[in-house]
């Protein structure tokens, strides 16, 4: 990306700018001794590791295992000490949150979504989100959602694999796949792009997703993004491109949902209006129309409908209270889903499939597993196998539940969380921040941690995580931070392990993976979530 920061001028300026900002800030302590964690470098040095940021942070916390990097108007304070973790998302919730710049940064593409607010905005769909996710409804419904989309995605899979030698890029068709059940699951709408019906408009606003991704991130080190945006220059004349191709698909998702659910109640009043024959009750015609139920009050038929998914949920609160919030709104929350559902699953999978092609013993004791917790000695195709994915085999799937774990201790969904400190305060491990401080916790580097996990921290091994009798035993949640953890614990945890599970073993069960150039490394692309920077081509064939 192109930014006036990179230019030579600058290269030389800015460092010294910084150090005189450090200084003078040292200065306006009046001699106050607080420790505050060691300088570990600037914005400059994070801007020229851009491409190598995460590798670049786990340098430092092998160093410093908090430190903080000086900005020209605040410090970013990085850390890897779980206790430090837990007072930042737990103890003292209160003090740390997204605050404006957060928001500022991250609102063109995020809004005031869940991710991205504090107060009442988060309090409101952190408390729709939560009934949601609770409900056997969902559940079931996604889990429908997940077996149709895997088997599907077995199919494309099974004919490449019947082609003889012919190049697979799994990672893409994983990003299709979930695309297509997070809009379904969270959104009541079939996209239809992995198996290519709506793949001109949905790929275009995945790649506009992607992009604007990178961009928010990138700002957090841009000084001149806000100007930039104001020209409409660089970069940030490419994110308003971004955002426009986005907020066209999404207003259409929106207005598409909108005009079903209103056709859908239209046609159930209408059936309200015929002769009922004696004896049928509003039970009964709850069956007829399995989209709405009914209740009496007082001789008065009311019209519900089933929330079956988080948009339709969102959608039947406005109804009720039309003024409570705006299509924009709508927009924002759905987004936030986006990149919680798709990105997070998709790119785990994705990564997950990596490691296992360099590992096939892993592999194979996967597909085994398996095995044996749904077919036993029986071969079914792929139409039979995901009817015995139930909730009681996929519990079963220990294994699997492990390695996808040790996936995301290496390769975490979101390798690194920031929140703004509201008031001074010290962490536990002595070391002071400053109000307006950007606090960072860092699942990437505390993965590669060995205070954290022992010498073989780099390693990739599974059995890390099962007990003597192979059984998952999980870590601490401010040791482990895949998911986050306190307050903002992530919703979907459960939601997200049951989409990989479901789609790991259909996969695995009914092929074998390589890679395609033996020798091929992945690396990531630096976004707000890990994902793999180009394709993963693997070799598919059934496996016997």
């Amino acid at each position: 990306m192109d930014s006036p920061l990179l230019r030579p001028p600058a290269l030389l300026a800015l460092p010294l700018l910084l150090l005189a900002l450090y200084i003078a800030r040292r200065r306006r302590g009046g001699g106050k001794s607080r420790n505050y964690p060691p300088v570990a470098g600037t914005m400059f040095h994070q801007l020229l590791n851009f491409g190598r940021l995460m590798e670049y942070h786990t340098e430092l916390a092998h160093r410093y295992r908090t430190f903080r990097m000086l900005t020209p108007t605040c410090n970013y304070v990085y850390t890897v000490e779980p206790a430090n973790v837990e007072y930042i998302l737990k103890t003292n919730f209160a003090n740390y949150g997204k605050g404006v710049m957060m928001h500022d940064v991250l609102e063109d593409l995020l809004g005031d979504g869940i991710f991205n607010v504090d107060g009442a905005k988060w309090q409101h769909q952190r408390k729709v989100a939560s009934h949601e996710f609770s409900t056997r409804v969902l559940r079931d419904y996604s889990s429908g959602v997940f077996r149709d989309t895997a088997a599907e995605l077995a199919g494309i899979v099974a004919a490449a694999a019947a082609a003889g030698d012919r190049r697979l890029d799994v990672a893409d068709l994983l990003m299709r796949s979930t695309l297509d059940s997070i809009f379904k699951v969270g959104f009541g709408v079939g996209l239809g792009v992995l198996s290519g019906c709506n793949d001109e408009g949905a790929a275009a606003f995945a790649r506009a997703f992607d992009d604007a991704s990178e961009q928010v991130l990138y700002r957090f080190f841009d000084l001149s993004w806000k100007l930039k945006r104001l020209l409409n220059i660089s970069s940030e004349a490419t994110m308003k491109g971004s955002i426009r191709t986005i907020d066209g698909f999404v207003y259409g998702v929106i207005d598409r949902k909108i005009e079903q659910m209103g056709r859908d109640q239209q046609e159930f009043v209408s059936s309200l209006q015929q002769p009922r024959p004696s004896g049928c009750s509003a039970a009964r015609l709850a069956a007829l129309a399995p989209s709405f139920f009914t209740d009496t009050h007082g001789g008065v038929y009311l019209l519900q409908a089933k929330k079956e998914d988080i948009l339709s949920r969102f959608l039947m609160e406005r109804e009720s209270d039309p003024g409570c919030f705006d299509n924009k709104y709508l927009r924002d929350i759905i987004l936030n889903f986006v990149i919680a559902g798709r990105d997070t699953t998709a790119g785990t999978l994705s990564w997950f499939l990596y490691v296992l092609c360099r590992n096939q013993h892993i592999q194979d004791r996967v597909a085994r597993e398996v095995r044996a917790a749904t077919t036993g000695d029986r071969d079914v195709g792929v139409q039979e196998f995901v009817a015995f994915l139930t909730e009681d085999a996929i519990s079963r799937m220990q294994y699997l539940h492990a390695v996808l774990t040790e996936t995301l201790r290496l390769y975490p969904a979101v390798p690194i969380d920031v929140k703004c400190c509201f008031s001074d305060d010290t962490l536990p491990d002595g070391y002071a921040v400053k109000k307006g401080d950007m606090v960072n916790y860092q699942p990437y580097p505390m993965g590669r941690m060995e205070f954290l996990w022992g010498a073989d921290a780099e390693e990739f091994r599974p059995e890390r995580w099962l007990d003597d009798d192979g059984v998952f035993v999980p870590e601490s949640p401010f040791k482990f931070t895949a998911f986050q953890a306190g307050p903002r614990v992530c919703l979907g945890k459960e939601f997200a392990y049951r989409q990989m599970k479901i789609f790991a073993a259909v996969l695995l069960y009914l092929f074998r993976f390589e890679m395609w150039e033996a020798n091929a490394t992945l690396g990531y692309r630096p976004m707000l979530t890990l994902k793999m920077d180009g394709p993963l081509y693997v070799r598919a064939s059934l496996r016997q």
